[in-house]
This record gives C-alpha cells, structure tokens and sequence, in this order.
C-alpha cells in the first residue's frame, strides 16, 4: 500500500496514459491519486498519476502538469496538519493476458472504432493514434477519450480493473455509440432521399399497374383468388382465422413487398393441406387378412396385429363408440433386412383402402425435417409430415416412418424428440409445424415403423411404439416365398413370359442354402435375378429355346461356385472348438468359438473384436470351468502354469453379448478333456461362475440359423423353454431342444463321449 495525495476531479475522469494540466497546489509531491467526485461522492477507482512540472501562475496559485500511470484503489485517508488530504493507495497496474480470446476482443474493438470513425469522417489521424496502442488494457481506456460517453460510462470503465472485462465493456460501449451513429446517418439519407424515392416509387407503380391490367393479372385479382380458395376449403375455424390474418397483410403491403412472395408461399402450403378430406376406409377383418396373405408369406404375428385393428375400428364404429385416442397403436417392425418391413406398409394401405406415403429417416439429424423450419428462415419449409399429407391428399393416410432406428442428432437438433410427439397418440391430436404454426390432427394417421434393430431407438421413443418382431424366415417360407412372389417378378423383369422358363423347389433350396445366409430374401431375389438374366440372355441369342427348365447346372452356371458351407463337422472335429448362436442387426447367426492353451503363465488371450460383455463371458467361463474342474472330469493340475486363448473368426465384425458365455465354457471343457464337440449341436446361454445357465433373447432367430446351418441339436437355457413354442413347427420337428440348467447338463449334451489323442494340453 502507497500513500498518495488525494486530487478531486469534479465531473472529470483521467485515464492512464491521459495527460491533463490542473490548477491545483500538490507541494513537493512527485505522484498523486486523481480520483473522480460527483455531487459529492467519489470514485471507488482512481488515477495514480506523476507530476511531470510544476507553474505559479501570476495571480499567485499553482498549476501542475500529470500523466495517468495506472490505476489505484483508495483506502484509508487522513489529513496532515496542512489539511491536505491522503490516502492509502492499492496500486494496481495492469497485466498483460493472452490468449485468442483476448487477440478477438481487440480485433473487434479496433474493427468497430474504425466504423465510428469512418462514419465521422476521421482524417486518419484519430486512427492511428487507436492503434498505437499494443496492450489490450490501454487500447480499451482509449474509449474514455470519447466525448460521447457519459460521466457514468467512464465510471464505470475506470473501475474495470480486469482487463478482459475492461475490454469488453469498452466494446460494448463502443457498438452502441456505432449504433447510433448508424441510425442517425440512416435517417438522415431518408429525410434526403425522402421525396424522390416516393416520387420513383409512384411512378413504377403506375407504370407497374398498367402492366397487370393488360395481361389481366392485377393485384386484385390475386387477393379474390386466395379469398376465393380459402373460403371454399374446409379448414378448422382457428387456421381460417389465421389464413385471413396473412391475406390481410399480403393485401396491405402489396405485391411489390419482398415480403409478399413468402406469405403467398405460407398461404399456398396452408392450402395443400387436405383438412377435410378422407379416404372411405374399408374396415373389413377379412379382406384386409386376404390382401395380407397375397402380399406376404408368413409374417403371421404381424397380420394378425393389423387384422385385430381393423376388427376393433370396425366394431367402434358400428356400435357408435367415440374412440379414446390414447388407444391408439404404433406399430413398429423391428427385424432383420429383406424381411419385408417397409413392404408391409403397402399392403396395409390396400387393406384399409387408404393412401400411402413412405418417409425414410435414415440419416435424418435436422430436427425441422420433421416440426419444419420457422418462417423467419429464408428458404423455409413444413416439415416432411406436412409434405406426407399433401402428397398424400388426405388427412388419414398410411404413413411409414422407414429407418426409425438411424435417426441421428447433432447442433441441429434431435429428430427422434420431435417424433416423440408425433407417434404420442395422447398428443398427436394437436401436432403444431413450426411453420405453419397452427394445430395439424394426426391422431387418424395410421403409422407403422421400421427398423432393423430396438437397441438403437431412444427408450423414451420406444416407450410410444408396439413392437413387433420379424424374426426371418425358414428355408420352407424361402422357397415359397420365391415360388409365389420373387421369381414372377424377375422373370418380369428380365422379358420372359411364364411359359419360356420355370424351376423346382429342390434348385430353389440350392440356391437358398449354397448362395444366400440371410434373415430376409433380399440376396435371394438378387441371386435368382442373375439366374434369369442369363437365361434371357441365352434365349435373345438363340442359343438355346424356350421352355427352360433351370436346372443344377443352369444354377452354377449363373452364379459361379458355392458360397456358403454346413463346415460344422469339419469346425469342430478338432477338441477345443464349439458351435454357438448369436444374433446380429442381418438376423440370426452361427459362431465357431475356439479355444486353445499353451504352457507358461496364467493369462486369458481374446481375440476376433469381441465386445466388453463378451470378454467378461470368457473370463466367467474360464473360471467357472476351472472352479468344477473335478466335476467336469477334467484335472485341475491341467490349469496351473497355462495361458488360455480364446478367437471367435471373423474378426472384422465386431461381437458382443453374454449369450456366447456357454459356447466358450464348453470350448475350454473341450479343450482340456480331449472331447470334442458334436458337429450337430449349437448352443446359446449366459453361464455364471457357479455353472449355471441364464436366458437369452432372440432365441427364434438363433433357431433359425441353426436350422440353415444344419444343426439338429440346439441347447437353450431352461427358462427359454417357453420361447420355443415361436419357432415354426417344421423347423421344431427337425430340431432337438435341449433346455439346461447347469454347465455340467450342457457338456453332456455337447461333448462326444471319448477323447481324442492330439488334445493340446
């Protein structure tokens, strides 16, 4: 702390690096504190400043010559016996901070005084004196050289003794001046350019409204023919009201306002909407199960969901039953792809004799795709459920909301929570488009979505939708669904008629089981269309004559060598290799878990990208197995100083789940007993380390895959047992369940009865 002489300024404020000449008697002292005083109250902050000379004047008082310094705050004062007034002074010059933001505020403090003086018309020598100063806290109190801030203002930018806030507020100070300034100057040019530009302005509008009349287009006649379309439409009360409201305005401020083209866009979007209109539904519980089963094999829990439906609308509506809209179903399809998800939709339309309109939300990150974009936006637009009624042109359609589960989010917004009021039946009733910005009833929409997986939709999402599983198909659904829909269509499509080309079910099988591994029938109408496409091939040449019957030969011709193997028997020969199932986003799958040991260390290896559950699986499998070593026969002396290694192939795929937990267990009992696994068995189960066997999900798709594979053997956790009554009866009559409870039930399931003599331990 300093002491310093006290110097009042009455409604003054000197800054550092200001310099002033005050007539005012400082005796011998060589620095003082100039602190500002207003109506009798002084400053918290003052001015340490030096004296550079000192003057008597002639009439006998003193004037002295200073320079701001930096900047002081006061604390205690006391008189001396002269009655001059100290006081002590924390110093407080300024520092120096860095960084980009401090480098930005001084860019745009400098950027915004060169405005003000280009506005004032500075001949550059005010310019460069601002830039003169290189440290951000000096550049700031050059604000305080300005005549327009008020006695308050500099006050206040005095008592900033932080730089950065220093600088800001001069900023801020700054771009109201420029403000101003800008408004002044504006309405400056207006008062000059007043009357000529109503002069011009008159004269186009002359000139503007001859040209209307001879082509017939005067303005009049825009605003009859909006009037004319919106009383005739049959919009609610509310966005008549509104509709009126804009018609007014376009009215009042003519058709010259650039204003003008997005109200006649607003008005024109308010029209397309289909208020009133509606499809005369057909609410027949047996056509609609008639037009479904033309459409699709199989699917049957999905059928018999719309079925009930439309049975339940049916009765409601006969009976004179107002329906309670929280009764209201979103259905969601959830499966793998090429099952006919998005197909469905179609037929559901048909079946209800009502419009369809599909929208793919994959990749949908914007949330205004879906509420639409506010009408402030240049290029704004409703949002894609407007756009869906309007393509579909009523107000009760079939709407898909495809790829549910590949909504992203991002800065704009998050798309899956504006759905959350769309697919909300409670709230549907009263969906607002942000630019529309009236009230839009979706609650008569019928929406079904579609995705390829649950996980990935939000819970609160999800939490609105009834979810129905497609679980894929059976080799028996494949090849009816290639008998009755796949193959008349490509045959279509490649120019033949149905009478040049034909093929049996057992070359269909081929086809499904060497060529194709899929939950759905997409590759299989792909591999059947390079079928026809050389079989067309071959007639248009003339090389061969119609009929043909495609045959084996014909098969391979087409496509080339077999692409998918049973290698079961040939996998698992070898002990330390065991067969489990997995579900992935295609549908159901077979995993090979191998297992193997070397000697040294106690260290489990895991391999093949397998996720965080899954390394734990392993790890529980290991122990659990070395925890009941004795009870599996196996001898507890094989553990000590070995390493294990666990590779699930296809390492690019990344894996993960707890349902691989009894397939590593038995790998390791394989392993170390010498038995390997029977090439008929597939498993699936969660293990514990006390041995037992947890239930998974997805069993039907497990199933299934097992069943492409050739599998006959399949162990489930017991409390699985249930699921197995969704596995359809032709792949349970040719599959062997066997519900377990403990690891102990599982090897003796999965295990052959003897080793053999190349075991690696």
């Amino acid at each position: 702390m300093t002491k310093l002489l006290l110097v009042p300024l009455d409604d003054i404020v000197l800054f550092p690096n200001m310099s002033a000449t005050l007539t005012v008697d400082v005796g011998d002292e060589t620095r003082v504190l100039l602190v500002p005083k207003h109506e009798g109250e002084y400053a918290k902050v003052g001015t340490v400043a030096e004296v550079t000379d000192t003057v008597r004047l002639p009439h006998g008082g003193h004037a002295v010559a200073l320079n701001g310094l930096h900047r002081g705050v006061a604390g205690a004062a006391e008189t001396d016996a002269s009655g001059r007034l100290f006081v002590e002074v924390d110093e407080r010059p300024d520092d120096t901070p860095t960084g980009d933001a401090i480098r930005d505020l001084e860019r745009e403090y400098r950027a915004t005084v060169e405005e003000i003086l280009e506005l004032r018309g500075d001949d550059g020598r005010i310019l460069a004196f601002v830039r003169s100063f290189k440290e951000p806290g000096a550049l700031a109190d050059t604000s305080g050289y300005s005549p327009d801030l008020t006695f308050e203002q500099k006050v206040e930018l005095l008592e900033a003794l932080d730089v950065k806030e220093r600088l800001e507020l001069a900023l801020s100070l700054q771009r109201e001046r420029l403000a101003l300034m800008q408004v002044r100057k504006r309405i400056q040019e207006n008062v000059e350019s007043g009357v000529e530009k109503q002069q011009r302005e008159y004269i186009l509008r002359r000139q503007l409204d001859s040209i209307r009349k001879e082509l017939g287009e005067d303005e009049g006649s825009v605003v009859e023919e909006y009037r004319t379309k919106i009383a005739e439409s049959v919009m609610p009360e509310t966005v008549r009201e509104q509709a009126d409201k804009e018609l007014g305005r376009f009215e009042r401020m003519g058709e010259t306002s650039p204003e003008a083209g997005v109200i006649r866009n607003y008005l024109d979007w308010l029209l397309a909407v289909p208020w009133a209109k509606r499809s005369e539904e057909r609410l027949d519980p047996q056509h609609a199960r008639e037009v479904l089963d033309a459409d699709h094999a199989g699917l049957e829990d999905v059928k018999d969901r719309i079925v009930e439906y439309i049975a339940i609308a049916k009765l409601r509506k006969e009976r004179g039953i107002e329906a309670d809209r929280r009764s209201g179903a979103i259905l969601t399809l959830i499966g793998p792809p090429g099952t006919g998800k998005t197909s469905i939709g179609e037929s559901v339309a048909r079946a209800l004799n009502r419009e369809f309109v599909r929208m793919s939300l994959g990749g949908v990150r914007d949330e205004a795709e879906i509420r639409g974009h506010r009408r402030t936006y240049i290029g704004a637009l409703p949002g894609r459920l407007v756009r869906a009624l309007r393509d579909a042109g009523t107000m009760n359609p079939v709407i898909l909301l495809d790829e549910v589960d590949k909504v992203g989010a991002d800065w704009r917004g998050d798309p899956s929570a504006a759905l959350l009021e769309v697919l909300d039946p409670a709230q549907n009733h009263s969906f607002r488009d942000h630019y529309l910005d009236v009230e839009l009833d979706l609650s008569e929409v019928v929406f079904i979505a579609t995705g390829n997986v649950a996980e990935t939709i939000p819970s609160a999402l999800l939490d609105r939708m009834e979810v129905i599983r497609f679980d894929g198909y059976t080799n028996d659904e494949k090849v009816a669904i290639a008998q009755g829909y796949l193959w008349p269509r490509q045959r279509e499509r490649s120019g033949l008629l149905e009478d040049e080309v034909s093929i049996e079910a057992p070359v269909l099988e081929t086809v499904i089981s060497e060529y194709t591994r899929e939950a759905g029938v997409r590759q299989l109408e792909r591999e059947l269309g390079k079928v026809l496409r050389k079989t067309a091939t071959q007639i248009a040449s003339a090389t061969v004559e119609a009929p043909i019957a495609v045959g084996i030969d014909t098969v391979r011709d087409a496509l080339g060598r077999q692409k998918f193997f049973r290698e079961s028997a040939e996998r698992t020969a070898v002990p330390g290799v065991s067969t489990g199932l997995a579900v992935t986003g295609t549908g159901g799958d077979v995993l090979f878990v191998e297992a193997t040991t070397t000697k040294g260390g106690e260290k489990l290896m895991l391999t093949g990208q397998l996720g965080d559950v899954m390394k734990e699986s392993a790890q529980i499998a290991l122990s659990a197995v070395r925890a009941h070593a004795s009870e599996f026969g196996l001898d507890e002396e094989t553990f000590e100083d070995r390493s294990f290694h666990i590779h699930v192939p296809a390492g690019a795929i990344p894996k993960d789940g707890p349902s691989a937990g009894i397939a590593m267990a038995t790998a390791f009992a394989s392993l170390l007993s010498g038995r390997p696994v029977k090439h008929t068995v597939g498993m699936t189960g969660e293990v514990t380390l006390q041995g037992r066997v947890l239930p998974i999900g997805g069993l039907k798709q497990k199933v299934l895959a097992a069943h492409a594979a050739g599998l006959t053997d399949v162990v489930i956790p017991e409390r699985n047992r249930g699921d197995i009554d969704d596995i359809p009866q032709n792949v349970r009559d040719e599959i062997t369940f066997h519900p377990v409870m403990s690891l102990a039930e599982v090897l003796d399931v999965a295990l052959e009865a003897k080793s053999v003599s190349n075991v690696a331990v």
